[in-house]
C-alpha cells in the first residue's frame, strides 16, 4: 500500500481472577471493530511508561487498579485498516501485553470511550466471543 501511514503503540493486560476468569472489555462504536472484546488496555500517551499506560486504562476502562507482574509480549503488525475519518490506512501497531493482578476497586465500565463494557469471563465463554486478535492470541497464550 502506498497511502498513508500511521504507527499506533499500546500496552494490554491480561488479568486472571482466582476463578480462573480472564477480564475484558467491549469495544465501543468508536473503535474499527464495535462490540468486540479485547483486553484493557489502549494507546501510551507521548512520554508515558508502558506499565503507567496499562495501569491508566486497566483503571479507565474497568475501574479496576492493578499491579504489573511480568511482561508477556510484545508484538507487532502491519496492515491496512479504514480509520473512521480518514479512510484506509497502512497502520503498524505495536503491542506490550502485561500480566496484571487486581489489587483494588470496583468493576465499572468505561462511559463515552473505547470501550463501553467490563466483564470477567471463563475459557468457555471467552472462546464463544468475538474477541480482536491480539486478545484471542493472548488469552490462548497466557491464561493460567
Amino acid at each position: 500500500m502506498t497511502g498513508p501511514r500511521r504507527q499506533r503503540v499500546a500496552a494490554y493486560v491480561v488479568c486472571i481472577d482466582a476463578d480462573d476468569r480472564v477480564l475484558l472489555v467491549r469495544l465501543s462504536d468508536v473503535t474499527t471493530h464495535p462490540d468486540w472484546w479485547t483486553l484493557p488496555g489502549g494507546g501510551i500517551e507521548f512520554g508515558e511508561h508502558p506499565e503507567a499506560a496499562a495501569m491508566r486504562e486497566l483503571r479507565e476502562e474497568t475501574g479496576f487498579e492493578g499491579e504489573i507482574r511480568e511482561l508477556l509480549s510484545v508484538d507487532s503488525a502491519c496492515s491496512p485498516v479504514a480509520i473512521p475519518g480518514e479512510g484506509e490506512v497502512e497502520l503498524h501497531r505495536i503491542r506490550v501485553v502485561y500480566r496484571a493482578d487486581i489489587v483494588g476497586g470496583e468493576l465499572c465500565a468505561e462511559a463515552h470511550g473505547s470501550s463501553n463494557d467490563a466483564r470477567w469471563f471463563t475459557r468457555e465463554e471467552a472462546a464463544r466471543l468475538d474477541l480482536v486478535e491480539s486478545a484471542r492470541m493472548a488469552t490462548k497464550h497466557f491464561w493460567r
